[in-house]
């Protein structure tokens, strides 16, 4: 693994095959990073660039400003070593942009996915990871049977169940992936379904407000947004979302 660079990405910092898999690279020779939310714990005395989130104690098991430092130190990352100086200037406006992405109003979601059993997360491009993490936290504080998708996949066989009455949220960013997300919401709508589109807006969907930034950097506003609908439908549906049934804190895994 000489000339890779590892990088190694932990809330608590601790997973055992997290660690395994970072030493045995930099066995193997690999440059590696740790961004990691423990600054003391095993994954940052075990890289050779331990970098601190500074997001603070996560305090519920289901980890959320941990992830968005996360997203944030990956987009300096890249920003830096592509020397997109644009990308840097905007990213200096995130934590006000982030602020105004909480206040955003998606009560339409929890009103829509109170009774829901299943349903669909649709995005493409930047925002495909924002999709995966929001089905992954629907599913641990709503109890809800939540899947992601890039709008591509999906129409390989899952959008069969597409139909009256199913809900699909769908997530997009302002860049070249837009257009095909409103033309699938409005197909969506047009079948029947309940379509919650955020980012955009289609015929027969119900727009879910966002804030407006480098497209890079609306995945992780759709995010945050998102996290402030997540906890009010888990409570809505008579859940606690700071503590998940059967789940911990530290994933241990071998």
């Amino acid at each position: 693994m000489r000339e890779v660079l590892f990088v190694a990405i932990s809330q608590s910092g601790k997973s055992p095959d997290l660690l395994a898999a970072t030493q045995n690279a930099r066995a193997g020779g690999a440059r590696t990073i740790a961004l990691c939310n423990t600054p003391d714990s095993p994954l940052m005395q075990a890289v050779d660039v331990p970098i601190p989130l500074h997001a603070g104690p996560e305090k519920s098991v289901a980890a959320t400003k941990s992830y968005i430092a996360s997203l944030s130190c990956l987009v300096q990352l890249v920003a830096n070593w592509a020397q997109d100086f644009g990308l840097s200037a905007e990213l200096a406006r995130l934590p006000g942009q982030l602020a105004r992405a909480w206040k955003c109003d998606w009560s339409a979601g929890v009103e829509a996915l109170t009774p829901a059993h299943n349903l669909y997360v649709v995005a493409r491009g930047f925002g495909l990871g924002i999709a995966q993490e929001a089905a992954l936290k629907l599913k641990e504080t709503c109890g809800l049977h939540a899947e992601a998708f890039s709008s591509a996949e999906i129409k390989h066989g899952p959008m069969a169940l597409v139909r009256e009455g199913f809900p699909v949220l769908m997530l997009t960013q302002d860049d070249e992936t837009r257009a095909g997300i409103e033309a699938l919401a409005a197909e969506f709508a047009a079948r029947g379904a309940t379509v919650l589109l955020s980012g955009a807006r289609a015929r027969g969907a119900t727009t879910l407000p966002t804030v407006t930034a480098h497209p890079v950097l609306e995945p992780i506003l759709a995010i945050q947004s998102f996290y402030a609908m997540a906890n009010n439908l888990s409570l809505a549906r008579g859940l606690d979302p700071d503590r998940p049934p059967h789940l911990h804190k530290v994933t241990e895994t071998v």
